[in-house]
Parts: C-alpha cells; sequence; structure tokens
C-alpha cells in the first residue's frame, strides 16, 4: 500500500509521531470498547434483577393468585399487567397459567394462547429465572417468577421483559461523556507524541537511523584505526569506551571491558592514578611492562555539561630507547671531545718543549702517565668491554664536569659473565648519570663497583653529593619523578627504568644516604641464561 510505503520512507520523528498515534488510537479504542461492553452488561444486570423484582412483586400479590380460580382470569389480570407495566415502566408484563396459557399480554389478541417462549423451568422448580430472551414483541431482557398457591403449589408464572432496544438507548445516552474523555485523552496523546517527537529529534540532533549507523560506524572505524590509544571514562570511573590501541598498549584482554570500574583494571598504581586523575598534569609518563607510555587526561563536556574524561596513550618506547642510545653516544662524544682537547694540550706542551730544545724533558713528557693506566686498570677489572666502554665514557663525563669517577677495588666483571650488556649498560648507566647529576657541576667523587657472581651483577654507586631526602627514599624511584629543572625531553624515567629491569630479571634496586646518595642493585643473569 503506498501509503504504508509513505510511512516506512519518512523521517524518524514522522515515523516515531505515526506509531505514537497508532499506539494512542489503539489504546483508547480498546479502553472504550471494554467500557461499553462492561456498561452493557451492568444495563443488562440491572434490567434483569428489576425485570424480576416486578414479576416476584406482581406474583406474590393476593388477587393475582385468587384470579386463577375465576372463571375468566384476565377479566382480572389483564388490568393488572397493564397497570403494572405502565407504573413501572416495563416493556411488557405477561401472566400464564401452569399449561403455559396467557391471561395477561401487551397484545389482546394474543391472550388464551401459550407463551413463545418456554417457562418450564420456572414451573417445574418453582424457581425464579432471569436472561435474555425473543418473544413476539422483540428480543427482551426478561425475569420470571412463579405463582403459588396457598398450599404452596405452583399454580402459574409472570414474566416482565425490557426490550433490547430500550437498553441500547440507554447506553447511547451514556456515550457521551465517553466520546469527550476519549477526544480529551485522543489530543493528549497527540501532544505528547509531538513533545516525544521534538525530544528525539533533539537528541539525535535531527539525524535519521541510518545517518545515525553511519556516523557509529565512522566512530568504531576512526576509534580503532588510530594508532594511539583511547580509553573513555564516565563521572563514576568506569570504562564507556576503549579502542585496539589502548587494549594492546594497557594488556588488556576480553570483551567486557566497556562499564568495568577503573580500580578493577589490571594496571599499576601510577597508571591508575593518573587515569583516574589522583596525578593530573599534560604527558605524564608512565612505565608498563616494558612499555613507556605518555598519557593526557582531557574532560568531556557535552552540551556544556561535564560527562566524563578522555585518556589518550602515546608508546614513546622506541623513542626513549633512541634518545637513551643517543645520550650514550652524546656522552661518548663528550669523552672523546675531552680527550681530544686534553691530547692537545699535551701535543702543545711536546712542541714547545721541543723547540726549546728539551728533548729529554719533552721525552719524560710523553712518556708520563696519560690516563692509560686507569684505562688499563679499568679493563683489567672489568672485562666485559660494553661495560668498560661506558664506565671509561661516563669517566671522561664526570671529568668534563668536575667530577672524579673512581672504580671500587672489589669490582670484578669477566668477559662473557654478563650475556646480553644490554640491562646491564642501563642500570650500570643511569645509576652513575644520577650521581653526576647529583653533583651538579661540583668538585667531587663518585664511586662504583660492579662485581660479577653468581647472583648476577651487582652495583653499587655512591656520591658525594647532598644525598636523598628520607621522605623520597622510595619516591625517587617513581616514574615521572625528578628534582631536576624543567628541561626538554623526558625526565624523571631513569631510576624508574633501571629499577624496572631489575624486577624483570627478579633483582632489586635500594638507596641509602651515607656522606651522600648510594644506589645499590642486584641485576640477576637472565633466565635463558641460568638455563644454560
Amino acid at each position: 500500500m503506498s501509503w504504508v510505503r509513505r510511512v516506512r520512507d519518512a523521517s524518524l520523528g514522522t515515523q516515531l509521531f505515526v506509531l505514537q498515534m497508532v499506539i494512542v488510537l489503539l489504546a483508547v479504542g480498546g479502553t472504550a470498547g471494554v467500557w461499553a461492553e462492561h456498561t452493557r452488561d451492568q444495563l443488562d444486570a440491572l434490567h434483569e434483577q428489576r425485570a424480576l423484582a416486578i414479576a416476584q412483586s406482581v406474583a406474590a400479590l393476593p388477587q393475582v393468585r385468587d384470579a386463577f380460580d375465576l372463571k375468566n382470569p384476565e377479566t382480572v389480570l389483564q388490568p393488572l399487567a397493564v397497570s403494572v407495566q405502565h407504573s413501572t415502566r416495563a416493556d411488557y408484563v405477561v401472566i400464564a397459567n401452569r399449561e403455559q396459557t396467557r391471561y395477561a399480554h401487551p397484545n389482546t389478541a394474543l391472550i388464551g394462547r401459550k407463551l413463545s417462549t418456554d417457562g418450564t423451568t420456572v414451573l417445574n422448580t418453582g424457581r425464579s429465572w432471569v436472561g435474555t430472551e425473543t418473544g413476539t414483541i422483540g428480543t427482551t431482557v426478561r425475569g420470571k417468577a412463579p405463582v403459588f398457591d396457598e398450599y404452596g403449589e405452583v399454580i402459574g408464572l409472570v414474566s416482565v421483559g425490557v426490550l433490547q432496544t430500550t437498553v441500547t438507548g440507554q447506553l447511547a445516552d451514556a456515550l457521551p461523556p465517553l466520546l469527550w474523555t476519549a477526544l480529551a485523552v485522543l489530543v493528549s496523546g497527540l501532544a505528547a507524541a509531538a513533545l516525544i517527537t521534538a525530544r528525539v529529534r533533539r537528541q539525535t540532533f535531527g539525524l535519521e537511523p541510518r545517518e545515525i549507523a553511519a556516523l557509529l560506524e565512522q566512530r568504531e572505524g576512526v576509534l580503532h584505526g588510530v594508532k594511539e590509544g583511547v580509553l573513555a571514562l564516565d563521572l563514576g570511573g568506569r570504562v564507556t569506551l576503549v579502542n585496539d590501541a589502548a587494549r594492546e598498549l594497557l594488556d588488556l584482554a576480553g570483551d567486557d571491558l566497556v562499564g568495568e570500574d577503573l580500580t578493577r583494571l589490571p594496571v599499576s598504581g601510577r597508571m591508575r592514578d593518573v587515569l583516574g586523575g589522583a596525578d593530573p598534569g599534560e604527558d605524564r609518563i608512565v612505565l608498563h611492562g616494558d612499555r613507556v607510555l605518555v598519557l593526557n587526561r582531557t574532560p568531556v563536556s557535552v552540551r556544556g555539561q561535564h560527562r566524563g574524561w578522555v585518556v589518550t596513550l602515546r608508546d614513546r618506547t622506541e623513542l626513549v630507547r633512541l634518545a637513551r642510545e643517543l645520550d650514550d653516544a652524546s656522552s661518548a662524544t663528550d669523552a672523546l671531545r675531552a680527550q681530544a682537547h686534553e691530547f692537545a694540550n699535551r701535543m702543545h706542551t711536546v712542541v714547545g718543549l721541543l723547540e726549546l730544545g728539551e728533548h729529554e724533558s719533552a721525552i719524560g713528557f710523553i712518556t708520563r702517565g696519560t690516563g692509560t693506566a686507569y684505562a688499563a686498570d679499568l679493563r683489567e677489572r672489568v672485562q666485559e668491554p660494553t661495560l668498560a666502554a661506558l664506565l671509561l665514557a661516563k669517566s671522561a663525563e664526570a671529568a668534563e664536569r668536575g667530577a672524579r669517577l673512581v672504580l671500587a677495588d672489589d669490582s670484578a666483571v669477566p668477559e662473557g659473565s654478563l650475556g646480553d650488556p644490554g640491562d646491564a649498560v642501563l642500570v650500570v648507566g643511569n645509576l652513575v648519570a644520577n650521581a653526576i647529576d647529583a653533583l651538579d657541576g661540583a668538585p667531587g667523587t663518585i664511586e662504583v663497583s660492579v662485581r660479577a657472581d653468581a647472583d648476577g651483577l651487582r652495583v653499587r654507586v655512591g656520591d658525594s653529593g647532598p644525598g636523598i631526602a628520607p621522605d623520597l627514599v622510595e619516591e625517587v624511584f617513581r616514574e615521572g619523578f625528578t628534582t631536576k629543572a624543567a628541561q626538554s625531553g623526558p625526565r624523571g624515567l631513569g631510576l624508574a627504568l633501571t629499577r624496572q629491569a631489575c624486577l624483570r630479571r627478579g633483582g632489586w634496586v635500594k638507596v641509602r644516604n651515607d656522606r651522600g646518595a648510594v644506589f645499590t642493585a642486584l641485576l640477576p643473569p637472565p633466565v635463558e641464561a641460568v638455563a644454560r
């Protein structure tokens, strides 16, 4: 049908309006039908009881009982029946004997004839009866009562009825209030439907279902296609959205994360603080497993109302690794520059001595220590070439900044004892760099002890700086914590990465004060090395 097709193809607001109006019409029509049927039943029951009461009253009259003994009972009963019919406004009053022969009837021509409906039930049982039957004057609601003689025997019956058309007329008189009520309900339903339709249009920004579906598909495609992690939280701290990148970065498994409380997510306390806003700020650096993540938490407002937060997560693991390698290269460059500077000074001195003819002095100056003794001693005790090169570079860096790096006498690292030296270089390099920074360019000493045994690599780095405040002994290992002035690049990661590397291998790192800060760490051998 064309109108069905037009409604189906109409806008969402029109479809909602039509649907609501159909529901209202069905509800009002159904209610009106039930009310009319109930009212009709009530009217039928009322007229049945009224007709029965009239019939019982007439049957109980003494003159009715006495008239049955007369030769022509109709001469008494017909006028009585007509009088009762007029006074009670019944549509008929019929009186008949036990043989069901009429003695009184509205149509005098039917007097003396048998009843058109069966009265056997009343005559045989002596009990009254009510119901609806069709007789000579039409379908009526009627009541029948037995007539008893002085001995209690049934000698006849009285039937009183009201036409169904009379009942229908009374029902029609009761319909106007119902119609007005239905009309008021329809108007109210129309207004409510219009308001609901307008509200739905506002809440959907006037978009049609297909447009909403397209937006949802685009949203899902964008959220799950971006490389950055996106995690949304409502005001109660429950997850409302998490994309694939966020699941991967946070190692979140399962499809039931939406609606999950933040406190139940399998993340570290530091991560939970940043996600929940307990640690506010931009570009918060958080370590999660082997990853270095940068988090930004932004409030979400809809139509001026605060609805929650969106947290973006960026993986900076590779960037931090490259920055660390760049720092190592920078340290090596600084060491080479310092050595080149020292070598240039020595060469100038040698040239001057030669020009002065002080050949013996030039030879003695050349043969005196040029720092090779320290390198030889370092190489003898730290036979692992990567670690020895790191310590040599850090020694030059410390000298460049006015400090002195010394190797403790108990240092001993045989070649090949570390397996993959990556974690060892990270731990030693970060602890020594932290000690150099702690001196802040002031003259001082940094003592380094590196010793490999069956339990792994033991590292001790002490400096003659100001030390660590007692209340910061644990805080210094938290990612993002730093006592340095703001600088470009990530800060507060060195010690956090150091602790992460040690804990990942089942070791530990601690700090205490002893005329300066003393960091000690145990880096057990990797699992594969232990297995071998």
